[in-house]
C-alpha cells in the first residue's frame, strides 16, 4: 500500500489558520497558542468562530455551519499553508458532512494537524483528499502550551520533518505487548471516534496491511473492550500489520487497561507496541497518518520511509 500525498513543509513566515471544529476554546489558551506559533516565526490567524459558542449546546464552538465554514475557508485560502486545530472535544462528526470536498481538493495539499475528536477529520482527509495529516497536539491545548517536548516535536515535524523520520517511544523503549516488526501505512487516532465513525461516508474501510495507532481518554476498561470488540467483530482489524498504543489517560489503573488490550489484541498475531507517548498525555508526540513506516516493537520505534512533509 502506497502512502498518501505529502503536503509541503512550512517555512518561516508561513501563514497558518487556527480552527475549532469541535469544542469551545478558552480565549487565554488560544492567545497563548498563537504566541507559541509566532515564536516559531509563523503568521497565525484565528478563524472567525474559534472562540464561538453554540447558542444552546455549550460543548460546541459555534454552530455546525460556522465550524465547517471556518475550516473550509481556511483550507481554500491560497495564502494559508497549514490548518491547525485549537482543540478536540466533541463536534467534528456534526460538521464533517457540511464540507465541500471538491473545493477543498481543488485548493491543493497543505498541512492539517489535530488530535482526539479530530480523528474524524483525519479519516475524511485520507479518504476524500488522499492526504497525509498530523495527529498531534492542539494549538490551544493545555498539554501543548505547558510542554516543551510536545512543542518541539510538532515544530520539527512542520519545519524539518526529516529530523523526526524515526519516532521513539516516550519513555524510550515503551512496552512490548507482542514482539516483532511490521510495515504499513499509518492510520488511527482516538479509539472511540474510530468506532463512532464506522459506516459513515468518510471512514476508512479497515486497517488491512496498515499500522494502526490508537489511544483514548476517560474511557473505562470495559468501554475500551467494547470498542475493540466492535472493530474485531466488524472485520475492521482483519489483516492489520501492526499496532501502536498511545496514552489511556483517566481510563483506570493501567494494569487493568493493559490486561484488556492484551486480551483483545494479543491474538491477532501482529506486533503490538504500548505506551508510545502520543494522544492525551504530557509531551505528546506528533504522528503522521497516511505515511509508510516500519514498526519495531522491540526497539520502541516507528521509522517512516520518507519525511511526513515534502
Amino acid at each position: 500500500m502506497k502512502q498518501l500525498l505529502r503536503p509541503p513543509r512550512l517555512t518561516p513566515g508561513a501563514r497558518v489558520a487556527v480552527v475549532a471544529p469541535s469544542g469551545p476554546v478558552p480565549e487565554e489558551r488560544l492567545q497563548a497558542g498563537l504566541d507559541v506559533l509566532r515564536g516559531w516565526d509563523l503568521d497565525p490567524v484565528a478563524m472567525p468562530h474559534v472562540l464561538g459558542r453554540h447558542a444552546e449546546l455549550a460543548y460546541l464552538a459555534g454552530s455546525d455551519a460556522q465550524r465547517a465554514a471556518d475550516l473550509q475557508s481556511a483550507w481554500c485560502d491560497p495564502a494559508v499553508a497549514a490548518v491547525l486545530c485549537a482543540r478536540g472535544g466533541y463536534g467534528a462528526q456534526r460538521m464533517v458532512d457540511l464540507l465541500d470536498w471538491d473545493a477543498m481538493r481543488a485548493a491543493g495539499p497543505k498541512v492539517f494537524a489535530g488530535f482526539s475528536d479530530i480523528t474524524v477529520l483525519h479519516q475524511a482527509f485520507a479518504t476524500r483528499l488522499g492526504l497525509v495529516t498530523l495527529y498531534g497536539p492542539a494549538a490551544a491545548g493545555v498539554d501543548f502550551l505547558k510542554n516543551a517536548r510536545a512543542q518541539e516535536q510538532l515544530r520539527a515535524t512542520l519545519f524539518e520533518p526529516e529530523s523526526v523520520r524515526t519516532v521513539t517511544a516516550v519513555p524510550p523503549g515503551g512496552g512490548v505487548l507482542v514482539p516483532g516488526r511490521a510495515r504499513g501505512v499509518t492510520l488511527g487516532g482516538c479509539l472511540s471516534l474510530l468506532v463512532s465513525d464506522l459506516g459513515t461516508p468518510h471512514a476508512l474501510a479497515g486497517a488491512r496491511d496498515r499500522l494502526l495507532l490508537i489511544e483514548d481518554v476517560g474511557e473505562s476498561p470495559y468501554r475500551l473492550d467494547r470498542y475493540l470488540t466492535q472493530l474485531l467483530r466488524t472485520g475492521w482489524l482483519d489483516g492489520v500489520a501492526g499496532i501502536v498504543l498511545g496514552s489511556w489517560e483517566s481510563c483506570g489503573p493501567y494494569e487493568h487497561v493493559r490486561a484488556m488490550l492484551a486480551d483483545r489484541l494479543g491474538g491477532l498475531g501482529v506486533p503490538v507496541l504500548e505506551e508510545f507517548g502520543f494522544g492525551h498525555c504530557d509531551g505528546a508526540l506528533t504522528i503522521p497518518f497516511g505515511s509508510l513506516a516500519e514498526l519495531d516493537a522491540g526497539a520502541g520505534t516507528l521509522t517512516f520511509d520518507e519525511p511526513a512533509l515534502s
